[in-house]
């Protein structure tokens, strides 16, 4: 665990070279991400990046983000931000992600997408040839069609299961929304037909599925820290 824990760092670590003082940043969330914000607070801490302001993607990474210090704003006062920095579930050789097993996918996708990069992090076991096959897609959906969205997506292909709580109620976005993880027995073919289909459906809020939006990935893997896609 803690070398697990030690990667995560050292891919936050290289990330975070991406950032520049003056920058609005949207702030992913999930665990590696956790790691970027101790980052960013020391840089602060140590007299750097006075003037950087973050957007959060959940209620989670604000509150973690507030207790270090980092100033935060909404997309109203920054629709136009510079760079995101996320996590992803699963990424693949074309950079496309399947992201949403923290349940902030629909607020990390409106926030990727106004972003004039967006950098991953993830460890080397969400590397995947074909995406699906490691993990489900989550969608978030409305409640109230819910009950009638589960067959459209057995339709599809899929195996879907509506995610639940610790106590067993329904999972609830930060949103309001439910989530549904869609397994794919033989993963993902066509991710954009996919997505296509998913999202023209009635009661889909979103999906977890971010097709073209990655500008790099930092993978922390046992040998250390490389990066797919775009230098940095």
């Amino acid at each position: 665990m803690e070398k697990a824990e030690a990667l995560k760092r050292a891919a936050a670590e290289r990330a975070a070279g991406w950032i520049e003082d003056g920058m609005a940043l949207g702030l992913g969330t999930g665990s590696t991400v956790r790691h970027l914000l101790d980052v960013i607070a020391e840089r602060r801490a140590a007299g750097e990046w006075g003037s950087i302001v973050g957007v959060p993607t959940s209620e989670d990474t604000a509150a973690r983000a507030r207790r270090l210090g980092i100033p935060l704003g909404s997309l109203a006062e920054y629709p136009r931000l510079d760079l995101t920095i996320d996590g992803a579930d699963e990424v693949d050789p074309e950079l496309r992600l399947i992201k949403g097993l923290g349940a902030a996918l629909l607020r990390e996708k409106v926030v990727a997408s106004v972003s004039e990069r967006l950098v991953i992090v993830a460890d080397e076991s969400k590397v995947v040839e074909l995406l699906g096959t490691r993990a489900p897609l989550p969608v978030e959906v409305d409640p109230f069609a819910e009950p009638v969205l589960l067959d459209y997506f057995r339709s599809l292909g899929a195996e879907p299961e509506l995610r639940l709580g610790d106590g067993g109620e329904p999972r609830v976005t930060d949103g309001g929304h439910h989530i549904v993880d869609c397994r794919f027995p033989e993963g993902i073919a066509h991710p954009e037909a996919l997505e296509a289909a998913l999202l023209v459906r009635p009661g889909v809020v979103e999906t977890g599925l971010f097709l073209g939006m990655a500008t790099a990935v930092v993978i922390a893997a046992a040998d250390g820290v490389r990066v797919m896609g775009e230098a940095g």
